[in-house]
Parts: C-alpha cells; sequence; structure tokens
C-alpha cells in the first residue's frame, strides 16, 4: 500500500482559470492525496463530448488540454518512482455537449480533440450506436485513433459496401506494463443493449462468454485481467463475467471498470476483484491503485512506496479543476502546464468559436434541477416542462385545437439549468438528442390516460419484453433499479430508502456542493471535500395536457410522444386494449426537440443578463 500521508490537507488556491477562457475559478477546499501503487489507473467514462469542461461550474472547469497535462505529468512521476500508470475510458464520448453535437457532421472536431489523450484501454458505449452515422464515424474515426488500445469483445459492425460483420475492433488485448513488467490480458464490453442502429450487433455477455475465443483467452498465464466496459458494476453482465473468469482463474486478480449509470462507483467482488467508475460528463477522473500482484516480470524499484504482500486496490474521485490538478501533482500555474495539453485546450477554444457555441440565447430566470429539487417543485427542470414548453411547442397547426396529451421521458433531458446565461450550447447540454414528436391520433381517452401510470409504474406488462420502464429515466436512477442508495449523492426521503449523508468532516469552510461518494470501500474516495447534494427520485415519464375542456372529458385525444419512448407506448396501449401498432405512428412535427426548446427558450426568456 502506498505510503499515507495526512487524510486531509488544506491548500489554496492559484488565482488562475482553467484553460477555457470562460470557465470560472475553481474553489479552495480539503484534499485527500492520491494512494500510488504497484499499477496505477486514469479512468473517464460517460464525458458526452464536456471536453471543454464545465463553463458554469468551478469545481469541474479543467478542459481536456488540462487532462492531457495532468496525465503526462501523472506518468512522469510514475517513472520517477518504478510504478506503472495506465489510462481507461469505458465509451458514451458522444452526445450531450455543443462540442460534439452541434457541428455537421457531429463531432468534426471532437474527434480529433479525444483522441491527443493517449489512453491504453478504451471501448463503446450505447450512445456511440444509437445513430447508424456515429457508429459508422466510431468505426472509420475512433477505432484507428485508438489502434490495437479499442477492444471490442461483445460488438461487431456491418461494413456498409459488402455487408460484411466483423468485430468493431480486437476483441481482447494483451500486454506488459513498462516498469514492473505486470502480465494483463484486458477485455472491452458493452452491456446487452438493444438500441443500437442496424449497422453494428451488440452480442449478449452471456453468450460472448461462452465463445472459445473468451474461454481460451481467460485461461491465460496472466498477472491481471482488466475488463472495461460500459457496464453499471452491479449489473448482470459484470457478474457473468466475475463468474467465469473465477471458473478458470480462481486467484488472479481482476480490475472491473464501468460506466453507463453516471455516477462514482465501488464494488467489491471478491477479494481480489473490484470494480471502479468515475462519473459522468468529465466532472470526474476516476484514480484506481493496486498493489500485491506477483508479477512474474521486473519488479522495478518503487522508490517512495511501500508495497504490501497482500492485495490492495484504493481508489479516488478526482474533481476535474486545476487545483486539484495542481495539488496532485505538486505542481503550480507555470509549471503544471505541457505543451501538448496547451495546444489542446487551444484546439478547443477554437473549436468552440467555429461553432458559436456561446451564442446567446436568453437568460434563464432560476436554477431547474433534475434531481437536486423534487419532482413536483417550482424547481423541478421536470416540472417547467410539463407546466411551461411540453403542450407549447407540441404543436400541430392542423390539430391545434384537438385535445392531446404529451408524454415525454424525463432521460430525454440530460442537464440541469443555472440561472442566467442560456447559450447554444446550453440547447445541446440540456437535450442533445435528435427526438422528434410522433403521435397516434384519436386514441380513446380511457387508454390514453393510462400511458403515464403505466409507464411510471411498470408491472406485468413488460415483464416478457426488453422494454424495462427504468430505461426512460435518467442513467443516474439506475442506482434505484439496482439497489444502490446512489452513492454520490445525498439521498433525501422522497427517494426509495436512506437517509442524507453527512458532511465527511463535521467542522469546515464553507464548501462548495458536490459529491459525498459513499461506496463499497466507505466514505473516503472523493479527492475534494464537498458539501453534500440533495438526490430526488424521478419519474419515468412526465405528461402535459393541451385543449382539454376543464369540467369534462374527451372521447378520444391526440396521443403525442417523443419518439424514442414509441415501443413502450405501443406495449402500454396493447395492455388497455387498443390494438395501435407502428403503422398507426405519425410524425407531430419535423422538427427535433432540441430546435423547439431552442425556440421556446429564445421567446420565452428574453432579457440579457450577460452584464
Amino acid at each position: 500500500m502506498a505510503k499515507q500521508l495526512l487524510p486531509w490537507t488544506y491548500v489554496l488556491l492559484s488565482l488562475t482559470a482553467a484553460e477555457q477562457p470562460s470557465a470560472p475559478k475553481p474553489v479552495a477546499a480539503p484534499m485527500r492525496p492520491l494512494p500510488w501503487g504497484q499499477l496505477n489507473f486514469l479512468q473517464t467514462t460517460d464525458t458526452h463530448g464536456w471536453h471543454a469542461g464545465h463553463l458554469q461550474e468551478s469545481q469541474y472547469s479543467a478542459d481536456w488540454g488540462d487532462y492531457i497535462s495532468f496525465a503526462e505529468r501523472m506518468h512522469q512521476k510514475a517513472d520517477e518512482i518504478g510504478a506503472d500508470l495506465l489510462l481507461v475510458d469505458t465509451g458514451d464520448r458522444v452526445e450531450g455537449n455543443g462540442l460534439y453535437d452541434a457541428s455537421k457532421p457531429k463531432g468534426r472536431y471532437d474527434y480529433d480533440i479525444f483522441k491527443e489523450q493517449d489512453i491504453d484501454i478504451i471501448c463503446t458505449g450505447n450512445h456511440e450506436l444509437y445513430q447508424a452515422d456515429a457508429a459508422a464515424r466510431e468505426y472509420t474515426q475512433t477505432v484507428p485513433n485508438f489502434k490495437g488500445k479499442y477492444l471490442a469483445s461483445n460488438l461487431d459492425y456491418i461494413k456498409p459496401d459488402t455487408g460484411e460483420r466483423i468485430p468493431m475492433a480486437q476483441r481482447f488485448r494483451k500486454f506488459t506494463t513498462k516498469n514492473q513488467g505486470i502480465r494483463v490480458l484486458a477485455f472491452g464490453f458493452l452491456f446487452d443493449f438493444t438500441g443500437n442502429a442496424n449497422n453494428t450487433i451488440v452480442q449478449p455477455v452471456g453468450k460472448t462468454i461462452e465463445e472459445k475465443w473468451f474461454q481460451d483467452a481467460i485461461r491465460e498465464d496472466v498477472d491481471l485481467f482488466i475488463v472495461i466496459g460500459h457496464v453499471t458494476l452491479h449489473g448482470p453482465e459484470y457478474k457473468a463475467i466475475f463468474k467465469a473468469i473465477r471458473s478458470q482463474k480462481w486467484d488472479t486478480p481482476i480490475q472491473f471498470f464501468g460506466g453507463h449509470s453516471h455516477i462514482r462507483d465501488f464494488a467489491k467482488y471478491d477479494s481480489k476483484a473490484y470494480g471502479f467508475q468515475s462519473g459522468r460528463y468529465m466532472e470526474t477522473v476516476g484514480w484506481m491503485s493496486i498493489d500485491g500482484i506477483k508479477s512474474k516480470g521486473k519488479k522495478g524499484d518503487l522508490k517512495e512506496l511501500e508495497l504490501r504482500s497482500d492485495m490492495s486496490f484504493q481508489r479516488r474521485y478526482i474533481d476535474n479543476n486545476l487545483f486539484g490538478y495542481r495539488y496532485h501533482t505538486g505542481l503550480n500555474e507555470s509549471t503544471f502546464p505541457t505543451g501538448h495539453g496547451q495546444n489542446v485546450s487551444a484546439s478547443i477554444h477554437k473549436a468552440r468559436k467555429a461553432l458559436n457555441l456561446d451564442y446567446f440565447y436568453g437568460c434563464a430566470p432560476k436554477d431547474l434541477w433534475m434531481s437536486r429539487a423534487p419532482y413536483p417543485s417550482d424547481n423541478s427542470l421536470y416540472s417547467w416542462l410539463e407546466k411551461e414548453v411540453l403542450a407549447d411547442v407540441a404543436t400541430n397547426p392542423k390539430r391545434k385545437d384537438k385535445p392531446r396529451m404529451v408524454i415525454f421521458n424525463t432521460g430525454g433531458m440530460r442537464f440541469d439549468i443555472f440561472k442566467g446565461t442560456f447559450t447554444r450550447d446550453s440547447t445541446y447540454i440540456v437535450s442533445p438528442f435528435v427526438s422528434t414528436l410522433k403521435y397516434i391520433k384519436d386514441v380513446p381517452f380511457k387508454a390514453a390516460s393510462q400511458m403515464l401510470p403505466l409507464l411510471n409504474n411498470g408491472g406485468p406488462i413488460f415483464e416478457s419484453t426488453e422494454l424495462q420502464p427504468w430505461q426512460l429515466a435518467p442513467p443516474e436512477q439506475l442506482a434505484i433499479h439496482y439497489d444502490i442508495i446512489a452513492p454520490q449523492l445525498s439521498i433525501q426521503d422522497s427517494f426509495i430508502s436512506g437517509a442524507a449523508q453527512a458532511p465527511l468532516l463535521s467542522s469546515s469552510p464553507d464548501l462548495v456542493p458536490g459529491y459525498t461518494t459513499k461506496d463499497d470501500a466507505g466514505d473516503d474516495g472523493d479527492d475534494t471535500l464537498h458539501a453534500p447534494i440533495s438526490f430526488y427520485k424521478i419519474p419515468n415519464c412526465i405528461q402535459a395536457t393541451a385543449s382539454m375542456a376543464e369540467k369534462s372529458d374527451p372521447e378520444t385525444v391526440d396521443l403525442v410522444f417523443i419518439d424514442f419512448i414509441q415501443p413502450w407506448v405501443l406495449t402500454a396501449l396493447q395492455f388497455t386494449g387498443q390494438t395501435y401498432n407502428n403503422s398507426h405512428v405519425e410524425n407531430y412535427r419535423p422538427e427535433i426537440f432540441t430546435d423547439l426548446l431552442a425556440g421556446w427558450i429564445k421567446e420565452h426568456w428574453r432579457g440579457d443578463c450577460r452584464s
């Protein structure tokens, strides 16, 4: 185990901002040092295009160039002490920020920015696969950008010219680490995803682990298995992979890296197998260290470290800001940046200008929260959508007088709205998808009125299908499905169980609200002390109505919904005795919902708050 420093060190902030000119300055906070081991990892996951950093949140304000500088400085430190450092990314790099979504084609700048980081093991997320063109770019750009390091253990690609089915990338990677000579065999998985475009095939994990190549691989003589994946740590896929490896290698250490659920998380499978997940949206860079690996290769000279003879797995969740990066590297404003990192930051700034992401749309009158405010409430993003936006934008001029119900899944919104400036970038951050509004006309009111309860409560109607109602909510709500008490947040009584977590220190200065993680290893994982954030359960879907009589129910309504939820809506309608199918679904508005939302903002949030 690495030599432990004081549990908390209080350091003061340098007065410089992050690399993006408009980024806010990070604030001073108590910090925990990083535990070093023989083998160390930096992990990103679910970055969703946030490679310019958070320009309205100081604690996450570093950009991808800053992360490159941080990784390069940490590699230097690893070489100095004889340790190894590997970088991991577990997918969902697209959809969620103007840097990716605002260009045509999407990712025009973002792919080149992302590839500048030297990542050792990388895999696919589900968002790379929703759209056929995005999946094609993954195959033609990201896979070659990380040739030999991109792993696709259960993902195939269909070549457009020949129709040939081939692996998206190599199935596994076997290599030896630079300084410690640790023999590693790595896999890269995606959860059992069924919403992918027809130019890709996601094979269920349970079937993949039965294949000869996998069975041969887990019989290899190695010091460590690394399983990365866009997979939740507590889901069935990793349990199956763990069981399969253990059936052949009962004592070999296994390190899992997860993604998809957008939370900071750590899981113990047994005394030599652990899982780690670093979060979402470039808020967090994950740090994982392992000691006690019985390497048959070179040992190296681990200066400044006291190694354990038994296995030790330790983690930190690093807030993505320059304040923390400089603290962990022991460097300052002038010594921390690398030329490479600065060049990438400059490229990000240039791309943002080319995409006009700071173009002013309006002024948000208050903060609107996805899960930090109860639903319904005045500060709920979903209450705002329900009361003010949906019925207004979901209007078909030819049927505007027809009573209608408008259903929207909460997972269709991706981030909070902060009081003040709302820009072109903000629109993609809040609503990045290319979804449109569909409808079924003249649905019996009695059947239509059952849609929202069925979609929110689920029940037996979905049990025999691949459609689960919880899939309609934001990924963070997966914590409910897997019985995790949303480990990185302070849970309120409206959540299914649990009480608010206490701050980690009883006496502390004023703190910025943020993650106060409690996971399988305890409550000491966050590198920065925060004031806790409340987290509330939200429904799978919300509903607005329009042109409805006040005192009597109509016989029929237009049932309007966002296209993503069409399979769930049709299944629920069948449960009510209706016989609707895909042929009954028509386009309600031609515009994508993101553009409708932008138009609403421009019209209703006029006024200039930029001064």
